[in-house]
């Protein structure tokens, strides 16, 4: 059984290959939506344009006018002449023409309309710039912070870009400050007229799980996809940037999120048979085994063009993410950013977690851990004890920054956010 829990735990670093060799807007990151933990990241904060996935946004502040009463689900919304002339992808709505809001909302996610992201803007704003402005201004309350919107769609601009992180953000908040319309991502059909428009997105109805949300592509981006998930109560978000195609790109998400959950599944089983009183018959693949299944070790490798993967970080995801509505209430999750600790080995020995906290401080992080505060915890496993080897009092950035120093010197090491 044990060994059944490493295999899994190791699919995660084993299955992952990037849709196109060397391609330079490839980037990809997942996330656990409940937890924050980040589960795999590639260069998740590198310069990306959204292209479609900026209809996120765009139902973000259609969704907010309609919980603030400044519309109905049934208020017609006018076609100018400008949201007409959009190209394609669209819907086809003429100028002069209305569509009510909850079509618009199904046009968007459905047909990934360009024209309607226009009269979704309008409707909003004095124009599509000063939408672009607001989207821009409201995401930054999201978390946002490396994302610039100059338009609704998501068309060919220069200077709308965003990131993997970014889009992932959006697709936390969409879930948690719109649960009342976020069925809306599971639908794959919508009428418009004579004309049924089918789902870009293959996943939802098709993968075990799917909740949602949106694809997109323009020839400066590549195939991009955002992806939501929940299996056994366990909310993931997957993004996928920079696809070669639409196959590849729904395939490799596909594989993320099946590796996401494959590794949670292990870490569990790891954990509960690590409560057994099993018998270890090696101590060096006893030492392996703890770290895994106790502190739930997963070293995502890297993808695309990438340099090495960053070490695992938890709550790194969700602590940027205040609702923006109140932003002076972070979640409650979150604890001092000074709280945070690594942990660099688990021992059955008090005096052998010393011995390893001794040797880390001549690994060449000394000056990372001048402030830190060596700790040999105990942890009850059973009838037996175990001893945490720990470095406690660091900032965020500081213990990261620690584990990958030594994840560079071939040590393990992983970061332990506050209260964990």
């Amino acid at each position: 059984m044990i060994a059944r829990a490493l295999g899994l735990l190791c699919l995660f670093c084993a299955v992952l290959t990037a849709p196109a060799a060397g391609q330079e807007r490839y980037a990809a990151f997942v996330a656990d939506m409940d937890s924050g933990e980040v589960l795999h990241a590639v260069r998740d904060t590198a310069p990306r344009h959204p292209a479609s996935l900026t209809k996120m946004m765009t139902l973000y502040m259609l969704f907010d006018a309609i919980e603030r009463g400044e519309l109905t689900l049934e208020s017609p919304l006018a076609v100018s002449a400008e949201a007409a002339s959009r190209p394609a992808t669209k819907l086809g709505v003429r100028a002069g023409a209305t569509i009510s809001a909850e079509n618009a909302i199904r046009a968007l996610i459905i047909q990934s309309a360009n024209d309607v992201a226009v009269v979704v803007a309008e409707a909003l704003a004095q124009d599509e710039t000063a939408f672009g402005e607001a989207m821009t201004a409201r995401a930054a309350t999201l978390g946002l912070t490396a994302t610039r919107f100059t338009n609704a769609s998501g068309l060919p601009d220069s200077a709308q870009i965003t990131t993997a992180r970014d889009m992932a953000r959006l697709a936390f908040a969409l879930r948690r400050d719109f649960p009342q319309f976020f069925h809306y991502f599971l639908e794959t059909r919508f009428r418009w007229g004579t004309a049924t428009h089918s789902s870009h997105n293959s996943l939802v109805g098709r993968m075990d799980g799917v909740t949602g949300l949106k694809t997109g592509y323009i020839r400066a981006s590549g195939f991009n996809i955002a992806v939501t998930a929940e299996r056994g109560g366990r909310p993931l978000v997957a993004v996928v940037m920079g696809g070669a195609s639409p196959s590849v790109r729904d395939a490799h998400a596909r594989e993320l999120v099946e590796a996401a959950y494959a590794s949670l599944e292990a870490r569990d089983t790891g954990v509960r048979l690590a409560a057994l009183n099993i018998p270890r018959l090696n101590p060096v693949r006893e030492q392996e085994t703890l770290t895994a299944e106790l502190a739930g070790l997963i070293r995502p490798t890297a993808q695309g063009s990438s340099g090495a993967a960053p070490p695992p970080a938890q709550v790194s995801f969700a602590e940027e993410l205040p609702r923006a509505s109140t932003p002076q209430n972070p979640p409650a999750m979150l604890a001092s950013a000074s709280a945070w600790s690594i942990q660099v080995g688990a021992y059955g020995s008090e005096i052998a977690a010393r011995a390893r906290l001794d040797a880390v401080a001549q690994l060449g992080v000394a000056d990372l851990l001048r402030q830190a505060s060596p700790l040999a915890q105990p942890l009850a496993s059973g009838e037996r004890r175990l001893w945490r080897a720990r470095y406690a009092g660091l900032t965020a950035d500081t213990a990261r920054a620690a584990c990958e120093r030594l994840s560079r010197r071939g040590e393990p090491c992983f970061t332990v956010a506050p209260n964990a």
